[in-house]
């Protein structure tokens, strides 16, 4: 049966996001990322939100989110207040949440890490090759899909762990439609394609857990709409992600943003660059006496605020 959720609207101002988390210290490509989505607010007569995606609260600290201010103002990146902390919006999730669960469109997933590797190893010792998804994770083995609304009421009650999963085939027989998204091809934003999502490829991904009460992708598509950005500006990591958040937002009835997903920059071997692994990190820069435009023109921005082409 088609789905036709009812819609809000986009702001006609453009509007744009710079979304880090505060789990590490920023770094050149981040840089490259918030000047981008600086120059393009301005070139666009838009405005430049900041937003600190800080779910993981075991991993994000106050000292890495002040940082993180530190850093863009010295870069002189500027934003328009007041800054959204997920953290402070976990009932906003929730309330998503709940209405898929209402929906039919998420189960309670029981298997253990280690449940969820022996399943796996078994059914590859009998000669099946796993599915796994675009970051190479193997696809969750959705056993406890099928479980009675009795027994999972029944589990739950006894205090089994679990995490609640996004039962992505039901979600896309819900749609009932082809599901796409408009894609800039280039900095200028001044063309677009149409990228054709592949949600099914993600499997039933996780919405959220009992440790950590949404997902990413629950709660960015949530934080967009609720700010009203118009343009998601961001890394080409997250390019086959947007699969599974445009599936939300057509369940959750959200506007669709336009997006453009931007070229990574690497490190001096060729990777990309890690918070992990502390590769030029903006506070290390400064700390070794670059300036401000000498990161922008080393992030490939030029001083003017318009983007370098690649």
């Amino acid at each position: 049966m088609p789905h036709n959720p009812k819609t809000t609207r986009l702001p006609t101002l453009p509007t744009f996001r710079f979304a880090p988390s505060p789990n590490g210290q920023l770094h050149l490509g981040h840089a490259y990322s918030a000047l981008l989505n600086q120059a393009l607010a301005k070139a666009n007569g838009g405005r430049m939100l900041l937003r600190i995606e800080d779910i993981d609260t075991t991993r994000c600290t106050p000292a890495f989110e002040a940082s993180i201010y530190e850093d863009l103002r010295w870069l002189g990146v500027e934003w328009e207040g007041p800054v959204r902390r997920q953290s402070q919006h976990f009932a906003d999730y929730q309330q998503a949440l709940s209405r898929l669960i209402e929906d039919g469109l998420v189960y309670p997933a029981f298997m253990s890490r280690g449940e969820i590797r022996a399943f796996i190893a078994e059914s590859e010792s009998r000669g099946r090759t796993w599915p796994r998804d675009p970051d190479g994770a193997p696809l969750y083995p959705a056993v406890d899909r099928g479980l009675s609304q009795k027994e999972r009421r029944k589990r739950m009650a006894d205090g089994a762990p679990f995490a609640w999963r996004l039962d992505v085939e039901a979600a896309v027989e819900r749609i009932g439609m082809p599901l796409t998204w408009g894609e800039y091809s280039n900095e200028a934003l001044s063309e677009t394609r149409v990228v054709e999502a592949q949600p099914q490829a993600w499997g039933d991904v996780v919405l959220a857990r009992r440790e950590i009460p949404t997902s990413y992708h629950l709660s960015v598509v949530i934080d967009d709409a609720l700010q009203g950005i118009s343009h998601v500006v961001r890394g080409m990591d997250l390019y086959l992600a947007t699969s599974i958040q445009r599936l939300l937002q057509e369940l959750l009835g959200l506007p669709q943003p336009r997006y453009f997903h931007h070229r990574l920059l690497p490190g001096a071997d060729g990777r990309k660059l890690s918070k992990s692994q502390q590769d030029t990190g903006l506070a290390a820069l400064r700390k070794a006496g670059m300036t401000p435009v000498e990161v922008w023109r080393l992030a490939g921005v030029d001083p003017s605020g318009a983007p370098n082409p690649p």
